[in-house]
């Protein structure tokens, strides 16, 4: 009867910590910052931004017209640093109005955009109009 209760005693205590929020294994997942990509072109027929955050592909994260030449999209980033181009009628270019740009490994610029923790809750915007 003992080894039982034991077992038993075992069991409940194993349950409890995997079942406690504030026990030291917990994790909580980072929360996502809202981060608004904007581009002012009139000639433009499409608009993509593509970067680090989404492996390189300008179709999925696709900028929306919103009339007279804007475009934007919004999306949820985790804090970090990232690097991007946006994608205008099929051609790569750095974002004319970034802070940052590193070089990139086809001879060109990629920007840099840092986005903040989340403990500053203001939305990160990536503003920027074709030359």
């Amino acid at each position: 009867m003992a080894f039982r209760d034991d077992t038993a005693n075992e069991y409940k205590k194993d349950y409890i910590m995997k079942h406690n929020q504030n026990h030291s294994n917990a994790t909580e997942a980072t929360p996502l910052v809202p981060v608004r990509f904007e581009f002012t072109d009139r000639s433009a027929h499409s608009v993509c931004v593509a970067g680090s955050f989404n492996d390189w592909k300008p179709e999925a994260k696709a900028l929306h017209p919103d009339g007279a030449g804007k475009w934007w999209k919004e999306t949820p980033l985790k804090p970090g640093q990232y690097e991007y181009c946006f994608v205008v009628d099929g051609r790569w270019i750095p974002d004319p109005q970034a802070k940052e740009t590193v070089q990139n490994p086809f001879g060109g610029r990629n920007s840099i955009l840092r986005v903040a923790s989340p403990e500053h809750p203001t939305a990160t915007v990536v503003s920027s109009k074709a030359d």
